[in-house]
């Protein structure tokens, strides 16, 4: 079976994490996100993986290549942003036979997606507490457990198994890719999935975990869960005066220096310097020829390529994007004091992150002075810089 990986969005509401990099390649743990996507499809047993790419499609191109893991790599180019149909509809010269349909911002559980490909056609589902904000799978006994329906947010659902977005279409439905466009001026892959559980017994698949990467605390929770994944490994340098404690893996070429901790699981990258007397603790992923200090405490965070958090610096829970620079004493508040759920900025709108704990976001070259403080829930634009000595209360 061939898949078929969305990744060409702008993911807006990722900025400003998103304005150089397509969002499906931004890093959760040892590789971009949408590898985790591609890496379940080969494992699952697809033939080909087709991705979907527009946005800075170069980034997908240079990371995949033509071939990955044994597996053969074509591309499909959106020309716009016209809907999940229109995207699969942009790869429909390379399908033939059963195909499977991922999302590259999203993370599954990888047993559910070998099942959901024995299962074609099929569809993945999560179980909800609340499955009024999702499309909601109706079934139907009587068929054996089959998908009758998709409702999409309805105030009376069916059943609890919220949509998920994944699934393994027979080859008919290829023929069945264009279609209209819906109120929201859209053309909904949920159209397609429509005329073929008309036409075939449709099998929901029940996903153990999944989690839909749109938003920066999402790319940390995205972290927390495939860090936690690590197992101890340790090629690069680390000093006999380092503690390692945990998962932990050290990659070829990094530097621990004398007297740094780390508590995993935490991943140090190629490249990258820790210490010395440093403090990396929870789930934290420290990309390659990043830098960290002297004394400098790293929490629950990912240090994107190339940056430095210089001395005496605090970073908690926070997101931090390639060649940023934090200045000495730079410091994150991520607790409010009234112990509400942290808000942060999303498409111009303050919205809860459902975390209580939450630093903040740094675009790409983002720069601190010396003894900065930032609040939580914060924003640093690309490219913004603080002052020396500064409290910063608003997005910049």
């Amino acid at each position: 079976m061939k898949a078929v990986v969305l990744a060409a969005g702008q993911g807006t509401r990722m900025r400003p994490l998103s304005e150089s990099i397509p969002k499906p390649m931004l890093p959760v743990a040892d590789r971009p996100l949408a590898a985790h996507t591609v890496d379940a499809a080969i494992d699952a047993g697809a033939t080909e993986v087709v991705l979907v790419i527009g946005y800075e499609a170069e980034t997908v191109r240079e990371y995949f290549g033509p071939e990955y893991r044994g597996v053969p790599i074509s591309y499909a180019i959106q020309e716009e942003q016209a809907g999940t149909a229109d995207a699969v509809n942009a790869a429909r010269d390379h399908l033939e036979g059963p195909f499977a349909v991922l999302n590259g911002d999203n993370l599954y559980d990888p047993a559910a997606i070998d099942r959901l490909f024995d299962a074609c056609p099929a569809i993945c589902a999560i179980e909800v507490a609340d499955p009024s904000n999702y499309g909601v799978l109706s079934t139907e006994p009587g068929r054996n457990g089959s998908v009758t329906e998709i409702v999409e947010k309805p105030a009376d659902p069916p059943t609890n198994l919220a949509n998920a977005g994944a699934y393994a279409f027979p080859a008919e439905a290829r023929e069945w890719l264009e279609v209209p466009e819906s109120e929201r001026g859209e053309r909904e892959i949920t159209d397609v999935v429509a005329q073929v559980i008309d036409e075939y017994d449709v099998t929901p698949v029940t996903l153990e975990r999944w989690l839909d990467v749109g938003r920066p605390w999402e790319l940390l929770e995205a972290n927390e869960w495939k860090l936690a994944d690590l197992e101890r490994r340790v090629d690069g340098d680390v000093s006999d005066n380092a503690t390692l404690e945990g998962a932990v893996v050290v990659e070829e070429g990094a530097t621990v220096e004398p007297g740094v901790v780390i508590e995993g699981p935490a991943l140090i990258c190629e490249g990258a310097e820790v210490g010395p007397n440093a403090y990396v603790r929870g789930a934290t992923l420290i990309e390659a020829d990043a830098e960290v200090g002297h004394a400098v405490e790293i929490k629950n965070s990912v240090i994107s390529q190339g940056t430095s958090v210089s001395h005496l610096s605090y970073v908690g829970d926070s997101v931090l994007g390639r060649n940023v620079n934090f200045g000495a004493g730079t410091n994150v508040a991520n607790l409010r004091h009234d112990d509400a759920d942290i808000r942060f900025t999303v498409k111009g709108e303050r919205v809860s992150t459902d975390r209580r704990k939450f630093g903040v976001v740094a675009g790409d070259g983002a720069k601190t002075g010396i003894n900065t403080s930032l609040t939580p829930g914060l924003k640093l634009t690309t490219g913004a810089a603080t002052m020396p000595g500064e409290t910063v209360e608003r997005d910049r």
